[in-house]
């Protein structure tokens, strides 16, 4: 019995092996994935290891899915092995209709036909017709024992020879058609093949059966690069050029690692220059930016796969089209990295200028997807512009709100403004750094400790007034993450930015604390903040004068940056003279002379 390919699939995907392995062999984690002692031969030490969707043993070299591993371990037909697997799963197996059946037949013969057009491509490169594609092939730098281990042929003149062939075979024209190999004409009629004059790259599947090919010309003509159409057997959107290489990944273990490191690149040429480097990770999308199906094949081989562009404008937009596309289905599990080659330079033209371990020590320097977007969106900001620095912040906040997974979305807005803040804001010492010299005189020590204490309380009601208070955050939030906290103040600040607190209840918003672990510090606030607390904050001042005392004890604590606000208070109230802006204007003011000056000491008791 033939089973659908989509069912099969899904099958796969939804038992974890492990679960099944597991049954079996005792199993203990080894990183992300799993290991054991072989239950296929007699051993000690464990060299069996279970990957998120195959298995592969070390010592004895068994390999396959968790089809497969049904099958060897059971003595299981293959049917049989569906079937117990479809009940462990919950899944029903699709009755097969009559044409069910015809279809997937169908879908065997479509590809045994693109087989017998790999061998036709193949066997034509060696003619000396093939003259001119195999001369350019050979001037790129590709051995001829590449041109085995890719399947890279010729298409010949497109007059026939092709359908010819697979006619002699007894294949159809209809069959050919839909294979992908001939241009239309009409809806119900096909015309010539799809190829001529053009080197020939086979694209395989995971397998590494042939399901579509690329064509680049020799000599003139347009376009430069041409695929297969979508059929049944090929989906350029879920496809990689290389996907077949991939799994020989997990038995390379005589070279380095970064060898095996899994890259995305951007053409056939450059997956080839890298794997004849040494490089057996290498794909390539199918002339389309990397779509979120790709990313999930790549997933399946590896956490991390390293995106690798060249070192141009084009090269930076794709990283960060790539970028962008992932931020939705990114997990803690699953991120990508990303490598910038040199200027002028892509990887098949690297590695036949400077060598395959040239490329290697590129490897270490590849970037976090973090860092990447970052250095993207923010390399062309002017600094002296508020408006574009403005910009970029909102960029950055809307980047990390893509990510679907919540904790991962707040990390990564929290990374990304502390990056913001660092390049615009840069800090001054840490708070807390003490000349390491002895202080030989006493009374210097005092005063050294006692505005210790008073700093600390200084903190504690600036924590305390955005706790009842959250809605100022928006106003001060620049100047706020400037601040040099103790180490303790600075996790908790990362909640008070990172969270959406408005809107929310004081009790909801101290409990939500509490429980993220800061119960000693909320309790440090409410002690130290001793001004009857709420109640006359929320009666005695209005959101104006509370932000105003705020800014008083900023200004006590880091003059130096106060200065600053005012004088970004200054130039967007000329910018925009409304009421709103002059008030924070003359807040931000008269806090920067109390500071000054100290001529403010009663109110500062009043909170102290």
């Amino acid at each position: 019995m033939a089973f659908d390919q989509r069912f099969l699939e899904e099958l796969r995907q939804r038992i974890p092996i492990h679960t099944v392995i597991g049954r079996k062999v005792k199993l203990t984690r080894s990183g992300r994935f799993w290991k054991a002692c072989c239950p296929f031969h007699g051993e000690k030490t464990p060299s069996f290891y279970i990957y998120e969707d195959h298995f592969h043993c070390y010592g004895c070299g068994v390999h396959g899915d968790v089809i497969s591993f049904v099958m060897q371990s059971e003595g299981r037909t293959f049917g049989e092995a569906i079937k117990e697997l479809a009940a462990l799963a919950g899944l029903d197996i699709p009755e097969q209709t009559y044409q069910d059946r015809q279809r997937i037949e169908k879908q065997h013969s479509l590809y045994d036909v693109m087989l017998a057009a790999q061998d036709y491509y193949r066997l034509a490169l060696d003619t000396p017709l093939a003259k001119t594609g195999k001369q350019y092939l050979l001037e790129r730098g590709i051995l001829k024992e590449t041109f085995e281990t890719f399947k890279l042929g010729w298409s010949g003149d497109g007059r026939g020879g092709l359908i010819h062939f697979l006619k002699e075979k007894g294949y159809d024209l209809e069959l050919i058609g839909e294979a992908g190999l001939l241009r239309k004409k009409s809806d119900t009629e096909w015309g010539g093949e799809l190829f001529f004059n053009r080197v020939i790259y086979p694209i395989h599947d995971r397998k590494g059966r042939p399901i579509a090919f690329g064509g680049r010309i020799i000599g003139d003509g347009q376009p430069k690069y041409l695929n297969s159409p979508e059929t049944p057997l090929f989906s350029k959107r879920r496809t990689l050029f290389g996907l077949n290489h991939l799994s020989s990944l997990f038995v390379r273990k005589e070279v380095d690692p970064l060898y095996n490191t899994v890259l995305v690149v951007e053409g056939y040429m450059d997956v080839i220059a890298l794997y004849q480097a040494g490089f057996h990770g290498a794909v390539a999308p199918l002339g389309t930016a990397l779509t979120k199906d790709q990313m999930g094949l790549l997933w399946r081989v590896t956490p991390e796969p390293v995106l690798c562009f060249d070192g141009d404008r084009a090269g930076h937009k794709a990283m960060l089209h790539a970028a962008e596309e992932s931020l939705p289905i990114l997990t803690s599990e699953h991120t990508l990295n990303f490598l910038t080659l040199p200027e002028g330079e892509d990887p098949d033209s690297f590695v036949k200028n400077q060598g395959g371990e040239a490329f290697l020590k590129l490897i270490p320097k590849k970037q976090s997807l973090c860092d990447a977007i970052y250095g993207i969106v923010s390399a062309h900001v002017d600094i002296k512009s508020p408006e574009q620095r403005a910009a970029l912040k909102t960029r950055l906040i809307s980047i990390a709100q893509h990510i679907d997974d919540k904790i991962l979305s707040k990390e990564y807005r929290r990374i990304l403004l502390d990056r913001f803040y660092q390049q615009f804001y840069p800090k001054a010492d840490r708070y807390g750094t003490f000349a390491k010299k002895t202080d030989v005189n006493l009374s210097n020590r005092i005063q050294k400790i006692d505005k210790e204490q008073i700093d600390y309380k200084r903190i504690c009601i600036l924590f305390a007034i955005l706790l009842h208070y959250p809605e100022l955050l928006f106003s001060v939030e620049s100047a706020f993450c400037q601040l040099d906290l103790p180490a303790k103040f600075i996790k908790l600040r990362e909640f008070f930015v990172g969270i959406p607190f408005e809107g929310t209840t004081l009790d909801d918003r101290i409990n939500f604390l509490e429980k993220e672990g800061f119960s000693d510090l909320i309790n440090a606030i409410n002690d130290e903040f001793s001004i009857s607390s709420s109640d006359q904050l929320s009666q005695k001042f209005d959101l104006h004068l509370i932000e105003k005392q705020w800014w008083h004890f900023y200004g006590l604590l880091n003059i130096q940056e106060l200065e600053n606000q005012v004088e970004l208070a200054r130039k967007a109230w000329v910018e925009s003279p409304d009421e709103q802006h002059q008030n924070i204007f003359v807040a931000r003011v008269k806090a920067l002379e109390i500071a000054r000056t100290g001529s403010n000491n009663e109110q500062e008791d009043d909170f102290l």
